[in-house]
């Protein structure tokens, strides 16, 4: 899982990318392969990123004890094969390859991992993903302060064997282990601690890529080629340029020119290039969304989060506003996130649309709340990234809202996606938009978004009756697959109707690639990875 990101920068990308155009060394078939990032890394420290940019630096330089093939699909990584548990699917054991090793030359060890591990779900970390390994023994505990990480599941038997302990079974935990859960260099990570990640000199790389000229802000890096990664020889392109480019106009200009091989589009640009072969588009597994600050009094109301969800007419955002491909979304859960165990049904169509456009009604809601709560005008701040997608979208609000709740004022800050992230975190928020992505096909990881009990919960909206669902649909000791198949439809119908979130549209991401770089293939849950590309 990772919060979602957008597109701002400036022509001067043009022509300070477009200098390093076509070269005589560029025409070998080594050459450096160019990309953009729509934004930048926060951090570079695994067990604690909790933002798309930052996963998707780590995911081109990183490997966990899985990885994803050629296709998207679960494969051994850094372990020598994809185990199967025992003890009812509580335990798995791993042996990590022999040649699997840093870029120095140290070997990847068990411990590795469970440094890693440990570090996320300690409380002093502040990880917003530390729940992606709630399964695992003693979470509740460790993440609490009331029990050592030492007592974490999570376990070096030896220097090459990880064994892993669940408090029940987790059937999604090789997708987890493949996109979302990498190892830390101990050693390193004890010398620097929390500055551990935060620049390339503060990390190192076990994956086919080394991180290079990061310093956590800077516009611009590389991945360069690490010979010391166990399938090296497979890895076709020593080096991939990236420079942070936030306006899609910009990228769409770099791509033309030459400049870039590999760039991502938004809003119009998506448009402009349909018919353009070199184009891909895809739904991502991701849902846009309002967060509303449940500690204040005014957002806090119910009938207030309705009256929003009423005034946005999805179609009309999608299809008008953003035009990128992105869907309207019908409840919290996008479309592609699971299928029903018996039928094959897709969630989100199972569960059908909760979702309306009413102008009138929201007044009337509106109207409500202001009774209840003893005002008649109210000025709201509205929280955005300095995207594309996200301006456009939040001045549709912006408009909607005021045009249909007389008496409301929005105003829209916008700001770099990391900072977005680190005041939603802190509650220093009235409105946010915000979105989610997640990293394995189960509704439950975009459900606990609004689960007072979860780490990622902006909201604080606290729900004794939602919680609970929440609670039961993380029992799978006893709860069949079917069973909690439908207690997650009715979690999703009860925070959809209560508007805990208020769901937005289901994001679409799409990408312009050089008709001369092949392997770079994107899916619902991943992008593309270096490792496969290769020049045609």
């Amino acid at each position: 899982m990772k919060k979602l990101l957008g597109l701002s920068f400036g022509l001067l990308a043009v022509a300070t990318l477009a200098g390093c155009g076509t070269t005589q060394a560029e025409s070998s078939t080594d050459r450096t392969l160019k990309v953009t990032m729509v934004g930048n890394p926060a951090t570079a420290n695994p067990a604690i990123s909790g933002d798309s940019n930052s996963s998707s630096l780590i995911a081109q330089t990183e490997e966990g004890l899985y990885t994803l093939d050629k296709n998207g699909k679960v494969a051994p990584g850094v372990a020598e094969k994809v185990v199967k548990p025992t003890h009812n699917g509580t335990v798995y054991t791993f042996k990590i390859k022999q040649n699997a090793k840093w870029q120095n030359g140290d070997p990847v060890t068990a411990q590795d991992f469970v440094t890693s591990f440990q570090w996320q779900v300690n409380p002093q970390s502040k990880s917003q993903v530390a729940d992606k390994l709630k399964f695992l023994k003693n979470y509740d505990a460790v993440q609490s302060g009331k029990a050592k990480p030492a007592t974490l599941g999570v376990k070096a038997l030896n220097q090459k064997t990880l064994q892993l302990t669940l408090s029940k079974p987790q059937p999604w935990l090789g997708d987890i282990l493949a996109t979302a859960e990498y190892p830390m260099k101990t050693s390193l990570f004890k010398q620097y601690g929390s500055q551990y990640g935060t620049s390339a000199d503060k990390t190192l790389s076990d994956g086919a890529y080394k991180l290079v000229n990061w310093s956590g802000t800077t516009d611009s890096w590389s991945y360069e080629k690490n010979d010391q990664y166990w399938n090296a020889k497979n890895v076709k392109i020593s080096q991939v340029d990236v420079q942070v480019v936030k306006d899609p106009g910009t990228s769409s200009s770099l791509f033309k020119s030459g400049a870039v091989q590999e760039t991502t589009l938004s809003g119009q640009y998506i448009k402009q290039n349909a018919n353009d072969p070199e184009m891909k588009t895809t739904l991502n597994s991701s849902m846009r969304f309002l967060e509303f600050n449940d500690k204040k009094k005014i957002t806090h109301n119910t009938k207030l989060r309705q009256a929003f969800s009423y005034v946005v007419n999805r179609q009309a955002l999608t299809k008008n506003v953003l035009q990128d491909g992105s869907s309207a979304a019908k409840n919290l859960i996008p479309y592609g996130d699971g299928n029903d165990p018996q039928t094959g049904k897709d969630f989100s169509e199972d569960v059908g649309n909760l979702l309306s456009y009413n102008p009138a009604k929201a007044t009337s809601l509106w109207k409500q709340a202001k009774q209840e709560l003893g005002i008649k005008t109210a000025n709201l701040e509205l929280l955005t990234a300095d995207t594309d997608e996200q301006k456009h979208t939040a001045q549709y609000l912006q408009q909607q809202s005021q045009k249909y709740m007389p008496g409301l004022k929005i105003t829209i800050k916008s700001m770099p996606l990391a900072q977005q992230i680190a005041k939603g975190s802190a509650g220093n928020f009235d409105i946010d938009l915000d979105g989610w992505n997640t990293d394995w096909r189960d509704p439950s990881d975009f459900l606990q978004m609004a689960d007072g009990t979860s780490s990622v919960n902006f909201t604080k909206w606290d729900n004794a009756h939602y919680s609970q669902l929440m609670t039961d649909i993380d029992n799978t000791a006893k709860y069949s697959t079917q069973q909690r198949w439908n207690l997650m439809k009715q979690a999703d119908t009860y925070v959809t109707q209560q508007a805990g979130l208020v769901p937005l549209y289901q994001q679409a991401k799409a990408h312009l690639v050089s008709s001369k770089v092949g392997g770079l293939k994107y899916t619902m849950m991943s992008d593309a990875q270096y490792k496969y590309a290769y020049w045609k």
